[in-house]
Parts: structure tokens; sequence; C-alpha cells
């Protein structure tokens, strides 16, 4: 039948264009129904655009101190706000493109519209009844990839869920697009506010504070938890707080945005503090970053009785349902909600139902984590309270950029490197870094750890000078007594 396949995938976003992919190398007639952009969340509102915003930001830092480079630049710098989306917006169009292109490089058929679930089938797998794409105002549809298929029912042997999430509203507090924006308005702003209040310090939260607070905005942050960034290592959240604040940037801890009052062009806060005193902050916009919620409404699970959990699609190791011909992967299958958790789960869910031998359920701990504020976050495995929590006895490494060399020289000294090791076997637990291109680095620790690398391994490996990855082998040396340049 024409609209029969091996495998069906309802979202192509980092998860679901990744499965589709790997369903064709392995010979299986594959499609992938979309409603709003191939590439996803991701490319289009998320991760690729961010990074092209805070690049702007970076390159607006340096150029306001291009003294301490030996430069002189005369006359005021001034962002122009119209130059730096459209900067953003053409590189998420150029991702959106590049998948399209391999959907057709890998013969995988695009499926335009709404999909539901309509049907499961005794032995594994169903269909799918596609609609009309309903046009949402910040998530423009297109354009229309040519020779895509359309509206009508469809079959698979196998079906993936793969609709990713969206920003969560707290009640009282919803976005309303202009004074109280999600992600999406604080990626194309018309111009800058003059102040911004931010609600949540998680990784996007954090990210947009760092880069409208880069670009001259007088930022607050308001976190719930004890410290930004809740999910990091306390010792490397307390570090990147305080060089925030020497930015400039406000944070309040254990506070929460209790209210909200709307004025014609601003907004003001009630913010509620741990011993109950209410402090009034007013700012010209808000953004709401309180985290994300999966899409796993209207796209049929009820009908074929698919089981979630805390509003997203509950699954084994190998990304299965509780009904047999039907999986999840990504953000709709639950935290961490990582666009690099979703292909690596789309790749095991393939693999798995294409019946390869030794393929491994997804191991979480072994996931890296990134924020990419200035400075930047990122880290792996366990933090030290979880280490020890898990009754560990642990040997502790640190070693500051102020001592490698490779920092003095960029003009980025401030940052760290903090290791975690069971102290009776050597196995690396964790690893956590804050600083300059940490993004970049937290790799060879997430190698070693997946290699089950011990510290005997760490000190006989020769790492480059002068490079920032130094900091991470002298972590190692310290954990252990033996740091050499500190």
């Amino acid at each position: 039948m024409a609209n029969s396949y091996d495998v069906i995938i309802i979202g192509s976003g980092p998860g679901g264009y990744i499965a589709a992919i790997r369903a064709a190398q392995l010979g299986l007639k594959t499609a992938v129904v979309e409603r709003e952009h191939l590439a996803g969340i991701c490319s289009n509102w998320g991760c690729i655009p961010t990074k092209a915003l805070l690049r702007t930001a970076e390159v607006f830092h340096y150029a306001e101190h291009a003294k301490n480079y030996g430069f002189s630049i005369e006359g005021k710098i001034s962002p122009d706000v119209k130059a730096i989306v459209d900067r953003s917006r053409g590189i998420a169009q150029r991702m959106n493109n590049g998948v399209g292109f391999l959907m057709k490089k890998n013969k995988v058929d695009v499926i335009w519209g709404e999909a539901k679930i309509s049907k499961a089938n005794k032995d594994g797998g169903g269909e799918i009844v596609v609609s009309k794409t309903t046009k949402k105002p910040m998530e423009p549809v297109g354009p229309v990839p040519k020779n895509t298929l359309g509206e009508g029912t469809y079959s698979a042997k196998h079906i993936i869920v793969a609709t990713g999430a969206r920003p969560r509203a707290l009640p009282g507090i919803e976005p309303d697009g202009k004074l109280i924006w999600t992600y999406f308005e604080a990626m194309v702003p018309k111009e800058l506010p003059k102040s911004l209040l931010v609600m949540g310090s998680g990784a996007i939260g954090i990210e947009f504070a760092s880069f409208y607070r880069t670009m001259g905005v007088e930022v607050t942050v308001v976190e719930v938890m004890p410290q930004v960034m809740p999910v990091e290592d306390a010792e490397i959240s307390a570090f990147a707080k305080k060089q925030f604040e020497k930015q400039g940037m406000k944070i309040l801890l254990e506070a929460k945005v209790a209210k909200v009052e709307k004025g014609k062009d601003s907004i003001t806060a009630h913010v509620e503090t741990k011993d109950g005193k209410v402090e009034k902050f007013t700012a010209d916009r808000m953004i709401s970053a309180v985290g994300v919620q999966g899409n796993v409404e209207n796209i049929g699970l009820e009908a074929v009785g698919i089981k979630t959990e805390r509003g997203t699609i509950a699954i084994d190791g190998f990304c299965r349902t509780n009904v047999p011909g039907f999986y999840a992967i990504g953000d709709v299958a639950g935290p961490p909600m990582l666009a690099h958790k979703a292909e690596h789960e789309a790749v095991i869910c393939i693999e798995k139902i294409a019946g390869l031998p030794n393929v491994h359920p997804l191991d979480k701990l072994k996931i890296p984590g990134c924020t990419y504020c200035s400075p930047q976050v990122a880290s792996v495995g366990l933090t030290e309270a979880k280490a020890k929590e898990a009754g560990h006895d642990i040997r502790v490494g640190r070693f500051p950029f102020v001592a490698n060399g490779k920092a003095i020289a960029l003009g980025e000294d401030q940052g760290m490197v903090k290791t975690i090791f069971d102290k009776k076997t050597g196995q690396l637990l964790g690893a956590h870094m804050v600083g300059a291109e940490v993004t970049e680095l937290i790799q060879g620790f997430v190698i070693a750890m997946n290699l089950e690398t011990t510290e005997e391994e760490l000190f006989h490996t020769i790492f480059p000078h002068p490079t920032l990855s130094e900091t991470m082998k002298e972590s190692v040396l310290d954990a252990f007594g033996r740091v050499l340049n500190a």
C-alpha cells in the first residue's frame, strides 16, 4: 500500500529526524510527519538560534572591552536589534533547510500536517490520521518542503511519537506575547527592553538573562530553589552566580513570583521570599522560564491506551510504550529534555526495532548538560551531593582557570573544573565545569565515563599545551593530591 510504512515518526525535531535517517539507513520504509517546521523547536526556536544570539552578545562584549586586547574603537557601539534577530532567524532557516535536504537524501517521505493516532493493531503498530496544519502565531509554518505528502490515513508497523515539548505556564502568570514572554518572544524582540525580569534560572532562563545583560539590559532573576541552575553542582552554581552578579545581574534565590500586575508597557512582579516578605519589582518585560511540558495532548494517545506519567509518555529503556509497536523519544518521553538525549534515544529505538545486536538502554548519568551563558557551565554524572547520597566515599579535585596559561592568554581566567571520583575504585563519578568554552570541553569527560576510565588512565593521558583542556587533567590530579600547576 502506498500509505503503508515500516516506520512513521510524528515530529521532525532532533529525535524525529535522526530516527528517520537511521531507519532509512537500515532499509526501513520511513515517513516523518511535521506540522510546523522541519528540525523542530531546537533548530528553529531553541538550541541553535539562541546560540546565534549569545554569539552576538559575546562579540558585543569583546568590542566593548577591545582596549583589554590592545584595540581602540572610537565612538559608541550600538546593537542593531533587527540585524541581530535577522541573523539568528537566518541561521534557523538554514538548519530547517538542511533537515529538508537530509530527508530527501535519505529518501524519507515527509507528510505535512497534524498527526493523530487512530488505531492500534493487535500484532503491533497501527494507523494515524493526518489533517491540515493549524497555524500558530509565534510558530509560523514553513516553508513547506516540495514533494511532501498531505492529509490522509497512514499505517506503519512501528509508530514513534517525537512531538517535543512547549513552555510551561504558571496559573495567573501566563505569557501574553507582549509583556510576559516565553523563549519564542525573547528570541525576536523588536527592541531591547531597558529592564527585564526572568522567572526561573534553568538553562533557558539563565541563557536569556546572560544575553540581555550583556546587551546592556538591567536584569533581575527570580529562582524558587536555593541556587541558580538548580540541577548543577552547588559549588559550580555558586561560582557562576558570583560571575553573573559581577556583570550586574540581580539574582533572588528561594523566591517566587506570586503575582504580576500589567501596566501599559511594563510589569510589576510581586516577589515573595522564603521568609514571607513581598517585594515589588517593575520591569519593561518579563520572561517566564519555569520549564517545559511534553506535547502529549491531541495526538491520540488515549485512543490506543498509551500511558503517560507527569505529562510525558512512559517508556522503557528502549523507548517502547506499553502498547506494542508504539514508541516515544525526546522531550515528550521525559527528562532530561535535551536535543542530544533525543538523538541518542532515536538511534537506540530504531536499532532495537531493526533487531540489531548489542543495543543498550540509555544511561542518563552519562548525558552531559550544557548552559551557554557567560561563563558557560557544563557537567556530566553525579554532583558532589548526589555522590554522597548514593553512598560513595569520594575524592574531589578542583582546578581554577586562573592558573591555566591559555585561559589567561584568552582573557578568560574566571572558571574552574571539579571532578568527583570513587575513592576505592577510582571510578569517575562526575565532572562539573564553569568557564570559557567548557561546553566544548565536557565531551572529554563524557568519553572517559563511557569507557569506564579510572584516574590512572587520565593521569597518563597527555593533554596538549597550551589549552583549556589542561584544567581537566589538573582537576583529576588534584583529586588524588598530585596537582602540578596550582
